[in-house]
């Protein structure tokens, strides 16, 4: 159950301060937080919370043009849903609406705005003949993410349990989904999550995060003959070294790009003082490959999800066993504090490899 993911994929930039975020807890709660900045000071402080999500509320989008936060539920019992919530000024949440969404091996798409009775546009099923190479993560299909290319005319979708990046050609006038051949990566890699960049010479990279292989893999993305796209693996690098003694092994986890860096989030790192890890890397600015800059405290464990505001100075990683939302400042050089401007606990903490603690965390923008 994906639905969420689509509409981050075409959540659009918009108005809203990048003094207010949101962020999710496996509770159930929706926190809309205040990042209050006094000279060269900051304070995160929670400005409301509200319910309406469901049981498990696993992912947030924020959509700035409509003012609207939409959150997936993916409770393990009774059926899956995609809510929405109206954002005011202050980012108070309001309206929540709540749709039934398919569970299980599959992405849907669905038609805005969201309503009670809102059903699927369209629906994906995928199935395996058998268990891949990682039997315990791997013995179904399991879509982690959907993320639209840097030109919106291609929808990928990043598959952990197939070892395949799914890819759609969308029809910008219907929403419609196209689907293309689905493009493998080495078999146990467990893809995550993938981030696009544009290089200034046309060029078009993707960064995929491969959580079970702890690597990050980095392809020249082409478009043969001006239909799908085709991925050239250009290389794949492990920033840190897989930990056998780390509870359930280090994991390369989430990327993003800004500008000439790229950022990820690494679980089960331990480099500090037993907290996680926040990695950059520099891009060189004409074969997109990477290198290793530096890595600083997620001050948290299990990043799950982390988030980079709209002006590229802020970076938001809310970390899942610790319960807690963490704000790195970034320079203009892209290097990232030391020490968090900003930290806060949100409800209880939580386990390694379960639905609970911190389950995201967004810029209201």
């Amino acid at each position: 159950m994906l639905s969420y993911s689509l509409l981050a994929a075409i959540s659009l930039v918009g108005f809203s301060s990048a003094e207010t975020l949101f962020a999710s807890h496996y509770s159930g709660q929706i926190y809309t937080l205040d990042l209050a900045k006094s000279g060269s000071a900051y304070s995160l402080s929670v400005a409301s919370k509200i319910t309406g999500c469901g049981a498990l509320p696993a992912w947030l989008t924020y959509d700035a043009a409509g003012s609207m936060l939409y959150c997936s539920d993916e409770t393990f019992s009774g059926g899956a849903s995609i809510s929405s919530f109206k954002a005011d000024s202050k980012g108070v949440l309001s309206n929540a609406i709540k749709a039934s969404t398919p569970q299980t091996s599959k992405v849907t798409t669905f038609k805005l705005p969201l309503t009670a009775s809102s059903k699927p546009q369209q629906e994906f099923t995928f199935t395996m003949s058998g268990p891949g190479p990682n039997a315990g993560r791997q013995d179904a299909p399991h879509p982690h993410e959907v993320v639209l290319g840097p030109n919106g005319d291609f929808l990928f979708a990043p598959d952990l349990g197939a070892d395949l990046i799914r890819v759609w050609q969308v029809v910008k006038s219907t929403g419609n989904l196209t689907a293309c051949p689905a493009i493998k990566v080495p078999a146990g890699n467990g893809p995550r999550h993938a981030a696009f960049k544009k290089m200034s010479n046309g060029r078009m990279v993707v960064y995929v995060a491969n959580e079970l292989a702890n690597n990050i893999a980095v392809f020249r993305v082409t478009y043969p003959n001006g239909g799908c796209p085709a991925f050239q693996l250009l290389e794949d690098i492990t920033p840190f070294a897989n930990n056998a003694t780390a509870p359930y092994g280090t994991k390369v986890a989430e990327v993003h790009v800004l500008a000439d860096h790229l950022y990820s989030t690494v679980r089960n790192d331990k480099s500090f003082s037993g907290n996680d890890t926040v990695a950059a890397f520099s891009i060189d600015g004409v074969t997109g490959e990477v290198d290793f800059v530096e890595a600083q405290s997620s001050w948290g464990t299990y990043p799950r999800t982390f988030a980079i505001n709209a002006a590229g100075t802020l970076l938001a990683v809310g970390d899942q066993t610790t319960a807690n939302v963490a704000i790195l400042s970034i320079g203009s050089d892209g290097a990232l504090s030391e020490e968090p401007v900003a930290n806060i606990r949100l409800g209880s903490a939580g386990h390694a490899e379960s639905e609970d603690g911190l389950s995201s965390v967004v810029w209201a923008e």
